[in-house]
């Protein structure tokens, strides 16, 4: 390989492991505040392709829109897509969670309702907008936007480089800068202690939910404007974003940017220097390596009692 080579899959290796960094979040969140394995949230990702693509329909993009005119409809397909995500995250912990945890119901009641509410969301969907992936409506034309080391980097890979970089700083300091932020840590360091403190427990979990359904939200988005938008397209990216969150820590935010972004560098080596049917092979090795020598991920570290 040459050095331009190594650039441009260096590239799209940090492309696509912003994307999962940033669906890493929102199963890092919850499981910060619950230790719940939210397999759902995979769904909140395709919700947000779904969301973004219904706004985009409905307001029919020109032909040859002009740069502001691409710059509006982005913006309405991600707050379409955040708000059709943070909406179903916020149904789904109000609806499904919230009766269980009053209830002190055990870890595997937990787990087997989130796997239900996953495959609901996606018959729901697939019913819904059908069986086949719908293109996104061309919002600009995806030319290149400028060149680095001597790689193209296209409006796409920009669009979702600097969306990405913007949510992660964003929820880094929501996390731990702001009044919410301090109550998601309190509940994830020690939730009996907190609510002694006054925390309002069901606050702070309906709170961290919909946040991570928002960055989801986005991300299915992002992730729909690159390719197109089906009911399936939240299982393999969700999966890899777990693994992800894992690999740098599950409960830790800035471990799940890490191994986001690390998963997403090993997956484009991997497919360039063997083939595309070893595309997560190389990624879920690297996952397996590090659990080996560290069980707890790159910058985990012991979890307090749930809420």
């Amino acid at each position: 390989m040459s050095l331009s080579d190594i650039w441009e899959v260096l590239v799209l290796g940090l492309v696509l492991g912003s994307l999962y960094a940033v669906i890493a979040i929102g199963y890092t969140l919850v499981y910060g505040v619950l230790q719940l394995l939210n397999f759902a949230h995979s769904e909140v990702f395709m919700a947000g392709g779904f969301g973004g693509l219904i706004a985009l329909t409905l307001v029919e993009p020109v032909a040859d829109p002009s740069g502001f005119q691409s710059f509006l409809y982005i913006l309405l397909g991600m707050l379409a897509g955040a708000l059709l995500g943070g909406a179903i995250a916020f149904g789904l912990e109000k609806a499904a969670y919230r009766p269980l945890r009053r209830r002190h119901a055990p870890r595997l009641v937990f787990l087997i309702t989130a796997v239900g509410a996953s495959f609901f969301l996606y018959n729901l969907a697939g019913k819904l907008f059908g069986r086949y992936p719908i293109p996104m409506p061309e919002m600009y034309d995806n030319r290149r936007l400028f060149t680095l080391f001597g790689t193209g980097i296209s409006i796409t890979q920009t669009l979702i480089l600097v969306s990405a970089v913007l949510m992660l700083v964003g929820v880094d300091f929501v996390v731990n800068r702001t009044k919410l932020g301090a109550g998601i840590r309190a509940v994830a360091q020690d939730a009996e202690v907190a609510s002694l403190m006054g925390v309002d427990i069901d606050k702070v979990v309906s709170r961290t939910f919909v946040l991570g359904g928002l960055m989801g939200g986005v991300a299915g988005f992002l992730f729909g404007t690159n390719l197109q938008v089906e009911y399936t397209m939240g299982f393999l990216p969700g999966i890899t974003a777990f693994a992800a969150a894992v690999l740098g820590g599950i409960g830790n935010v800035r471990g799940a940017m890490l191994g986001g972004l690390t998963l997403g560098v090993v997956e484009a080596f991997t497919v360039e220097l063997s083939s595309d049917a070893w595309r997560y092979v190389g990624a879920f090795a690297v996952l397996v390596l590090v659990l080996m020598f560290r069980p707890t991920g790159i910058l985990g570290e012991r979890v307090g009692r749930t809420a």
